[in-house]
């Protein structure tokens, strides 16, 4: 057995989650804590790779102490690790699930979560938290933003949404759903897919700015997915405003055996 829990993170002091060498990660930062909460060394599996400044408000990992022992009861475990971590990350909820289950492999899905907020002056309060962008947006723009989510809907090749650098060759993925709303000063845009390429959500969300703007039709979507070319969609949207929302698995999978 071993421990998968859902942690919450505010991704801007973070390198990303992925350990790496004299970078505060959050990866890294959860090993180190988990040693000294249970006296030995533990591994921290995660089920993505957030990058640099991203957010987190239902990030999904296992811990496993080396030893082997769970000495620590799973409802008691958020309690205990508060105490040896830094205010921002925590965990939210710990359950025991058999060793065969993997936090990555194992996932059905995820949703990803942008906030914009377009302004002439920033509010400090969201400073970090969202994308303040400093252009406005045309009359309309919900609605046409909400066209263009549509588009994004379905089995398709998503090579034109990825960043170069990515070792991944298979570009297809399924998005079961896309919708943009508007939440006061706030558009929000929520992603549901079986799978995300890299920076694919970043991406997605500067082509919608694009078309918020007013310089790219909602219409021009299925051609810009059809081009396959990065150079088709629009800007990389910063990190700021960019959140890991949940994560999705089969109650099954928790009771996979080695």
């Amino acid at each position: 057995m071993k421990y998968l829990c859902e942690v919450s993170y505010v991704g801007t002091h973070f390198f990303g989650f992925q350990a790496q060498k004299n970078k505060r990660t959050v990866q890294g930062t959860l090993t180190q804590a988990a040693e000294e909460a249970f006296g030995v060394p533990c591994a921290i599996t995660g089920c993505s790779r957030t990058d640099s400044g991203v957010h987190a408000k239902s990030f999904c990992l296992t811990l496993e102490p080396k030893d082997g022992r769970l000495s620590i009861p799973a409802e008691k475990l958020p309690r205990v690790m508060a105490t040896v971590l830094p205010p921002d990350i925590a965990f939210r909820a710990v359950r025991l699930v058999e060793n065969g289950f993997h936090p990555r492999y194992d996932a059905k899905g995820k949703e990803y979560t942008y906030l914009m907020r377009p302004c002439v002056v920033a509010d400090p309060f969201w400073q970090n938290r969202a994308w303040q962008i400093y252009r406005p947006f045309v009359d309309g723009a919900l609605e046409r933003m909400q066209m263009a989510a549509a588009a994004y809907c379905g089995k398709q090749d998503f090579a034109s949404f990825m960043s170069k650098g990515s070792k991944i060759t298979e570009t297809v993925r399924t998005v079961k759903s896309a919708t943009v709303e508007r939440e006061g000063e706030l558009f929000v845009f929520r992603v549901v897919a079986d799978g995300f390429l890299y920076n694919m959500v970043r991406i997605m969300t500067g082509t919608l700015a694009d078309v918020a703007f007013g310089v790219l039709s909602p219409e021009k979507i299925p051609a810009i997915i059809a081009a396959g070319r990065r150079v088709a969609a629009g800007e990389n949207a910063p990190p700021d405003g960019l959140y890991l929302t949940r994560v999705f698995y089969d109650e099954k999978d928790f009771s996979k055996t080695e």
